[in-house]
């Protein structure tokens, strides 16, 4: 594919699909490990950090949330709601909140711990 038709197809996408192909291109391929969402395997970053500083300031009502795992909606099962159960990799994690948008979905998971 040459300049021109490389130009030509920049113009007629819109942001929505140039986000898209960015979530593919560049975010996945440098950030993301393949992980078994349950029972199917995809491309997923998980971010431990962010919750760290979230614990810290009380931010957003996530500090029970131990990990924030985010993927492409279309590789993901259909949303659950906060409560319900997520399996990571063989372990079941209680979902704090789940979030999607232009395709791109987060989901804040804490483990079940006993007291």
């Amino acid at each position: 594919m040459g300049y021109k038709e490389i130009v030509e197809r920049v113009k007629s996408e819109t942001f929505r699909d140039q986000a898209l192909r960015e979530l593919d291109t560049v975010f996945f391929k440098e950030f993301s490990e393949l992980c078994r969402v349950e029972g199917q395997q995809i491309r997923v970053v998980i971010d431990n950090n962010s919750f760290v500083k979230l614990k810290e300031g009380q931010i957003l009502g996530m500090v029970q949330a131990d990990i924030l795992l985010m993927a492409k909606t279309a590789d993901l099962p259909p949303a659950k709601a906060p409560g319900g159960l997520l399996n990571v990799n063989g372990r079941e994690y209680i979902v704090e909140s789940w979030g999607s948008d232009t395709g791109f979905t987060e989901i804040a998971l804490r483990q079940n711990r006993t007291a």
